[in-house]
């Protein structure tokens, strides 16, 4: 590559034969002295070895010779200057190759060297040659390295050393070799053509931009050494790394062309730490939304503060994390930290603990345990000065001083430093916790955040929590979730797979291996469809706990096409302060339809479908289970359905808009239906039949309606004479009130087809 070809530039300067006017005795500056009809210089038109060459006297100490044209300099180019030189008599003095570096506004360019080394001569007439080499940058063999700002140099050389010699000069020769200082390819930009110095201490952040700036779509190189970065630095064009760069936590590093995990590993010689920089930058402009890990590993020893790496607190712009394994290495930074402090409690405020004790070393994010403590209560925000702890969730144990666990888990991903983050989305990750620690932690607040097709292995505590509203329209979609208590009894697990607080959750197609429990639920609007989440463990009769917590009395939830594996949904109100039924909504507005229910080698006693209410008063009053598919292997089961009694059970008596139907039980002793229709024969004749609705009624609950009475022929005396009159009905009869009375107006016998329900249709 030559560009005084490609780009025209005229580097040569005149030879001495065109006049000494044209070559000055100072800086070549305008209107500075030349040699012309100087006594110490003529020109000697038919030197033996030179032909024409220049005949000087040295007469100061350092005796300079600039030619008066601008030589052209510009980032990228390099000049070999070469003169040939010899001693003709009087004393020996030294060569050596300098210039003047100007900068476009025609002042110097400060604090470059501006002289080549010096060449003695040493024998009258022997012929000495002089060469430098002259560019932008420091590259290997550049003797006068002038920076990105230097556009134009007076050049010639200097006599030194002791004064009196005469010598002669040929005409100097610039050439430019910046063909030499190129690589293997030739559409390439060198950083260190515009400054860059790689020496880990002068800041090349300037000389990277001027470098962008120049590359108009070639590749940027950054060849071997450390370069510093000290502020925020945005490269548009493709860059390939051979040294490394250092740069501050907080100062961004943003690769639009080269925006991925392999790049910034690269950048700064780390995966761990090129991943930060890769994530912070995630948060600002790289024109891209996505961060590609690039199908790599990246071993964490403490976890990520996704905000504090940021730089931010608040985010609402679609941006998309992929492609990769984020690996927990042992390590200090995954110990559990529990405090554990006395509070006081009052359902009036219901998200607030006061007079906490040891406020101070609660963090953040802590999950909350105790007496009257629903699940998955979390720490929200503290004050240190009040003594006050916001919680995620009411506590429903009433009034009063409590002592309480706050216990803070680990996360690889840890997103609590948001207030409010947003269309945030994870694809395709492998969050391989080992058992060290959990897996995301989301923001306090943020809306429509996304994880799909990711792979949870072996979280320690947690795969996915919310400690606040950060949940909101929460997706989570396609991903495996494979729990760290696998070969535990059912009993003895602790570690739950996720948790929402907030309304709207899609939770579709996922598989869910032997957790404590698959989901706990606070909010409403959920769609939960299309997942296996199975806890069956080797025991012969077995203890299986809940996949699905329901923590809601209306949560406004439709659950379908899950396959619910040695394990049961419990619907509960342990997030509600004042848990006893006064107004509003009761326990309603939950769709189970068309779900494969499977338990083995459980006790008789386990049910799929618990309700669990901790205050008294509440019940049913909306709530289908449909076409679903109930069946025990290795045993069976006595129903399907229980109210769990521990604190409270349900008032029968206001059950409303509960349908039972279009049900299968295989290895289920006593199904349950609801409307139920029954064959009632009366064999003898009676003015009043008993119709036995036995435990056919879901939860246990009473006949509280009989929808409609057929007769399956003839309704006849004791004498075999027809009646044609219908009965009244008395329901809620019998001690369990799970009889129906029909009342004739005379002793009757014959078949009635009886459709009672243990609720009011609407």
């Amino acid at each position: 590559m030559n560009k005084a070809i490609t780009d025209g530039l005229v580097l040569m300067p005149p030879p001495f034969s065109a006049g000494l006017n044209l070559w000055s005795r100072e800086d070549g500056l305008p209107g500075q002295g030349s040699y012309a009809s100087q006594p110490n210089a003529a020109f000697v038109p038919a030197d033996q070895d030179f032909g024409g060459a220049l005949e000087l006297q040295k007469t100061l100490a350092t005796q300079k010779l600039r030619c008066f044209q601008q030589i052209p300099m510009q980032p990228g180019l390099y000049l070999r200057v070469k003169v040939r030189v010899k001693c003709v008599s009087g004393a020996f003095p030294s060569v050596r190759i300098a210039g003047w570096a100007g900068r476009s506004n025609g002042t110097n360019v400060p604090g470059v060297v501006q002289a080549g080394p010096s060449v003695a001569l040493t024998q009258y007439g022997a012929v000495a040659e002089v060469t430098a080499i002259i560019g932008a940058g420091g590259r290997g063999g550049v003797t006068m390295a002038w920076g990105p700002t230097a556009t134009y140099g007076h050049i010639g050389l200097d006599l030194t050393g002791p004064n009196g010699g005469v010598v002669r000069i040929d005409d100097i020769e610039i050439e430019d070799i910046t063909g030499i200082y190129l690589r293997d390819i030739f559409d390439a930009v060198d950083v260190r053509d515009f400054g860059a110095r790689g020496d880990g201490v002068t800041d090349d952040t300037g000389a990277f931009a001027a470098a962008d700036a120049a590359a108009q779509g070639r590749t940027i190189t950054v060849p071997a050494g450390t370069y510093r970065i000290a502020g925020n630095l945005t490269i548009n064009n493709p860059i390939r790394f051979q040294g490394t760069l250092v740069q501050p936590a907080s100062v961004r590093l943003a690769l639009t062309r080269n925006y991925d995990l392999d790049t910034y590993t690269s950048a700064f010689g780390n995966e761990l730490l090129g991943f930060r920089k890769a994530l912070q930058a995630l948060f600002y402009f790289t024109d891209h939304v996505a961060l590609d890990l690039s199908d790599r590993r990246v071993d964490l020893t403490e976890p990520l503060d996704v905000a504090a790496i940021a730089g931010l607190t608040t985010f609402a712009q679609r941006r998309f994390l992929t492609n990769g394994q984020l690996n927990a290495a042992a390590g200090p930074g995954w110990d559990t930290v529990t405090v554990t402090s006395t509070t006081s409690y009052t359902p009036t405020n219901p998200t607030r603990l006061s007079a906490v004790a040891n406020v101070a070393n609660i963090e953040i994010g802590a999950h909350v345990s105790g007496n009257g403590v629903g699940r998955e209560v979390y720490v929200v925000d503290k004050n240190v000065a009040t003594g006050t702890v916001t919680l995620s969730q009411p506590l429903w144990g009433g009034a009063g001083t409590r002592t309480l666990s706050f216990t803070r888990f680990k996360y690889l991903l840890d997103f609590s430093g948001f207030e409010d983050l947003s269309r945030f989305e994870m694809d395709r990750l492998d969050f391989n916790c080992n058992g060290l620690c959990s897996a995301v932690m989301l923001p306090k607040i943020g809306l429509t955040l996304r994880v799909g097709d990711c792979v949870f292995n072996r979280p320690k505590d947690r795969g996915i929590t919310s400690i606040g509203s950060g949940c909101q329209g929460l997706i989570v979609d396609g991903c495996q979730f494979w729990s760290n208590e696998q070969a535990m009894l059912a009993q003895d697990r602790s570690s739950i797979a996720l948790n929402v607080n907030a309304n709207d959750a899609k939770i579709r197609s996922n598989r869910v291996v032997r957790f404590a429990h698959f989901m706990v639920a606070n909010g409403g609007g959920h769609l939960i469809h299309g997942n296996h989440f199975f806890q069956g463990d080797t025991a012969s009769a077995g203890l299986r706990r809940a996949g699905l917590i329901i923590t809601q009395t209306n949560p406004r939830l439709t659950f379908t096409g899950n396959y619910v594996d040695n394990c049961f949904i419990e619907w509960s109100n342990e997030h509600d302060a004042n848990p006893n039924f006064t107004t509003g909504f009761s326990f309603g507005n939950l769709s189970i339809a068309a779900n494969h229910f499977f338990a083995s080698d459980v006790a008789p006693w386990f049910r799929w479908i618990v309700i669990a209410p901790k205050g008294s008063g509440q019940f049913v009053q909306g709530l289908t289970v449909s076409d679903n598919t109930f069946r025990t292997v290795n045993g069976s089961v006595d129903r399907v359905d229980a109210v769990d009694s521990t604190h409270a059970t349900l008032d029968f008596s206001r059950f409303r808009n509960l349908n039972f139907v279009a049900n299968v039980f295989n290895g289920v002793s006593q199904i349950v239906v609801n409307p139920l229709t029954i064959l009632h024969t009366q064999n003898t004749a009676a003015d009043t039949w008993v119709v036995d609705s036995g435990a056919f009624m879901p939860f246990g609950a009473r006949v509280r309606n009989t929808q409609s009475l057929v007769a399956d022929g003839a309704i006849t005396t004791a004498a075999n004479v027809a009646q044609y009159v219908m009965p009244f009905v008395l329901n809620e009869q019998g001690t369990a009130r799970n009889l129906v009375h029909l009342r004739w107006p005379t002793a009757v016998r014959g078949k009635m087809l009886a459709t009672v329900r243990c609720d009011n249709p609407t």
